[in-house]
């Protein structure tokens, strides 16, 4: 895939922010702890907004499109329930508005003159892709085994099990391009702030006859922010997390933080079985990806440590 120049001036990061870091596993997800959570997560990017940078950011729903789609269940006896794309498109409404305002507030106190907008994305994905025929996107809180069968026995879900107990889980199929992204380019090019495939995006696929058309999944939005990154030409790919950055052996007795890794490193250490399945591995194939598509590094850090990881200082860098 061709990389469009870069316009003079400064430069672009694509930063990918986990539901997780919104709605915590540990916390019912009220709106207001969510509100709280998102002003807590902006502070690097209001510090590289102020530095210019231009700046977009795509948002993990794992925990919100759980919710979402068991109060539809729920309520399905009294009025109909919406799909799993639809519901995408909804979080990413909703959960866009809380960052878009909680971002534009902290840039004014700084005194920013920067705006935020959040586009509803739609992600091409292939009809085809084996995922549909295998769930295996987590999503929701975690269940003990007796409730994750029972919810399974009542609503056809299909659960398995993850780190911290049982999950509902969902077709991820691969993203292969962004609709909207010579939008996202055009409003970067304005200075603006883009919100952009929050949620991974909603998954479309092309019908020859009618053109674009949803279809239930989750896409993953760490590799949905890479696609969206080379489509932009950005020079840096940010994925925050909550922990340090990539270990090799991670859990073991001779676990070790990576902070810088060239690319064929990172492959070697993906084919050894070194990441988790469910939890790092997504991210590191992510920003190997980006790379590998000619991305100058890829950053994975934890939250609080994103601007001291753009500098260099902290979390895991990869490069080519």
């Amino acid at each position: 895939m061709s990389r469009p120049r870069r316009s003079a001036g400064a430069p672009t990061i694509v930063i990918a922010l986990g539901g997780n870091a919104l709605q915590p596993p540990d916390e019912r997800g009220e709106i207001h702890e969510q509100f709280a959570h998102t002003r807590e997560s902006l502070g690097a990017i209001v510090a590289l907004a102020e530095a210019g940078w231009r700046i977009a950011i795509v948002h993990g729903n794992g925990p919100q499109i759980g919710d979402e789609l068991l109060r539809n269940e729920m309520a399905s006896s009294v009025r109909p329930p919406l799909p799993l794309g639809v519901l995408v498109a909804a979080t990413a409404g909703w959960i866009g508005y809380m960052i878009q305002q909680s971002l534009q507030n902290a840039l004014d106190r700084r005194g920013v003159p920067r705006s935020v907008v959040t586009l509803v994305t739609q992600i091409v994905v292939d009809p085809d892709d084996p995922a549909f025929d295998r769930p295996t996107k987590p999503i929701g809180h975690s269940m003990s085994p007796d409730a994750a069968h029972a919810m399974s026995k009542a609503h056809g879900w299909t659960v398995a099990q993850h780190a911290g107990g049982w999950r509902r889980v969902v077709p991820s199929p691969v993203p292969r391009a962004i609709v909207e992204a010579g939008h996202v380019r055009g409003l970067l090019e304005e200075q603006v702030i883009v919100i952009a495939a929050g949620g991974g995006g909603t998954p479309v696929y092309r019908d020859a006859t009618l053109g674009l058309e949803g279809v239930d999944a989750v896409v993953d939005k760490d590799r949905a922010a890479a696609v969206l990154a080379g489509d932009l030409g950005a020079e840096t790919l940010l994925i925050l997390t909550n922990v340090e950055g990539v270990y090799a052996g991670y859990g073991g007795p001779r676990q070790k933080l990576l902070r810088s890794v060239r690319l064929e490193e990172l492959d070697a250490l993906d084919r050894a079985g070194e990441f988790g399945e469910g939890t790092m591995r997504p991210k590191v194939e992510a920003a190997g990806e980006f790379v590998r598509r000619g991305g100058r590094r890829a950053i994975i850090a934890r939250l609080d440590q994103g601007l001291t990881a753009v500098h260099g200082e902290a979390g895991t860098t990869i490069v080519r």
